[in-house]
């Protein structure tokens, strides 16, 4: 029976952990009705109903919950042990998935990365920029990038950045005919440029440190985004000011292209941590990548 239905318990992993037959027929390179007509045959073999199936959603049943539960763990140690196979290659290979906010890809991935991927060309780097905490397990990724305040306590986490210093700036342009804000609460006076933060939706209230106290500023303005490249591209534009990680704009700041503010307010706050699963065994491809950042601590 399993030599039967080992396939079609693979395309069953892929549905239920993406809950959705687009995005599973995407990964797997196949089209929707053939994995319709699959799970139609699985379901019917076993006699059970796996998914529940809406016009806009798909859902593992609780018999299908179940099976998920069971299976996917010991799916997930095969491909670890099929990716170990790779050390018997002359040159490593495989696919390393990271996720990481966008200051983390730019300042502190991508400059130790670039070497890594140059001495081994059959290692592909997947990299998904974005600010959203996400689960690094069920969404498959190898690690993350997050800052230490953020990672989750049962991962493992690495440190692989120093604080990170934060900075007010602004173009010329926009600080024409306008005065300079003295203290933190003289920006509510200004337009400000906004980060919408992406779990509870709400706008990042920026922090301060007054006399060895935290404050938060809550500020206002015409623009709000929620990249980072979007933020800085409005405050060149004239659009106000912006609060984000000093070496994003150390270089403008030292050309005369934005002009700093408040800089005996502006905290550190905590690096930026590497943080993966608790796992026996990693791909020799993850294991070198993980070399390049245990190496400097």
């Amino acid at each position: 029976m399993l030599q039967k239905n080992i396939n079609d318990l693979l395309v069953f992993l892929s549905v239920a952990k993406e809950r959705s037959f687009t995005k599973a027929a995407s990964k797997l390179g196949v089209s929707q009705s053939a994995l319709s007509h699959t799970m139609r045959n699985l379901e019917g073999r076993l006699g059970i109903r796996l998914l529940m199936r809406t016009t806009r959603s798909v859902a593992p049943t609780e018999a299908g919950e179940l099976l998920l539960k069971s299976i996917a763990p010991r799916v997930d140690e095969m491909e670890q042990e099929l990716s170990r196979v790779i050390e018997f290659k002359q040159q490593p290979a495989g696919t390393i998935r990271l996720t990481a906010d966008e200051h983390a890809a730019n300042f502190i991935l991508w400059p130790k990365l670039r070497n890594f991927l140059r001495e081994y060309p059959d290692i592909k780097l997947e990299i998904d920029v974005d600010i959203a905490l996400k689960d690094i397990v069920s969404e498959q990724y190898d690690a993350g990038v997050r800052l230490g305040e953020l990672v989750h306590k049962d991962m493992i986490a690495l440190p692989i950045s120093p604080e990170i210093r934060m900075a007010v700036v602004a173009s010329p342009n926009y600080l024409e005919k306008r005065s300079l804000p003295k203290k933190p609460k003289d920006l509510l006076k200004h337009q400000c440029i906004n980060l919408r933060l992406p779990t509870a939706g709400n706008l990042y209230a920026w922090e301060f440190d007054v006399n060895q106290r935290e404050v938060k500023v809550h500020v206002e303005g015409q623009v709000i985004c929620n990249t980072l490249t979007q933020m800085l591209q409005a405050a060149y534009d004239g659009f106000g000011f912006v609060y984000v990680p000093e070496d994003e704009v150390r270089i403008a700041i030292q050309q005369g292209r934005l002009i700093r503010v408040l800089e005996e307010f502006c905290p550190s706050i905590p690096g930026y941590y590497l943080y993966y699963p608790n796992r026996r065994q990693h791909s020799f491809a993850f294991s070198l990548f993980l070399k390049i950042f245990q190496q400097q601590n």
